[in-house]
Order: structure tokens, then sequence, then C-alpha cells
């Protein structure tokens, strides 16, 4: 199964909601290749990706764990850390996580991802 690439912009937070509302307002259209997701600073996009997560990612890569369950055994961690982690993952469409026989199973999406951003005099 080939892994798509995510590509990832860095704005700040203010910049970021500038940019919201002028989508919405018809003032700027989305060009095709733009970062569909966006953190605040490099360092909020390190804790998303930082070494725990991509280990986490390859035992997810490796084994395909049926289960939270499975996957707390494999890995060592706590089930509610593992949600947690999951859920804010899927938020950045890095992981899926679906029902399958009443568990919920994780499916890496993205094993690639391209950071742009920028610095722009003000």
């Amino acid at each position: 199964m080939k892994m798509k690439t995510i590509r990832v912009g860095i704005m700040p937070l203010s910049e970021y909601k500038k940019r919201t509302i002028a989508i919405a307002k018809g003032e700027y259209k989305v060009k095709a290749g733009e970062p569909k997701v966006w953190f605040e600073s490099v360092k909020s996009m390190a804790q998303i990706l930082s070494s725990e997560n991509q280990e986490l990612l390859k035992v997810i890569l490796i084994n395909h764990p049926k289960s939270l369950k499975e996957l707390e055994e494999l890995t060592g961690r706590a089930k509610s850390n593992l949600s947690r982690t999951l859920k804010t993952l899927e938020r950045y469409g890095i992981v899926e996580l679906h029902k399958e026989n009443n568990a919920l199973v994780p499916e890496v999406k993205a094993t690639y991802f391209h950071v742009e951003f920028g610095l722009e005099a003000a």
C-alpha cells in the first residue's frame, strides 16, 4: 500500500486566522498543492511528530494491530494515552481510526511529510 505525503504548513495562529477569514469571505482561493494541515510553530509540529509518536506509527505499520488493546500490549503504553495520541494524530490526517468488530483499529495514512514555511518581514 502506497502511503501519501502530507503537506504541512507552519504559520502563526494570528496569520492562520486571517487566512481562514479571507478564505471564508472569498478573498483568498486556496491553491492546489497548498498545505491542508497547519501548525502554529515548528515546536508544535515537533510535538505531534515526536520520536515517540514516530515509533508508535512504525509499530502500527509493521504489526497492523486489530485493537487499541493489542496496540497497548505491543507498545507498553496505557490505552488512555494511546487513545489521546491517536485522536490527535487523526485530527492531523496522519492516522485513521475505524471500528472493526467493536474495536477501534488504527491505520497509518501518511508516512511522508513535506513541510513548508517562510519568514516574512512585517
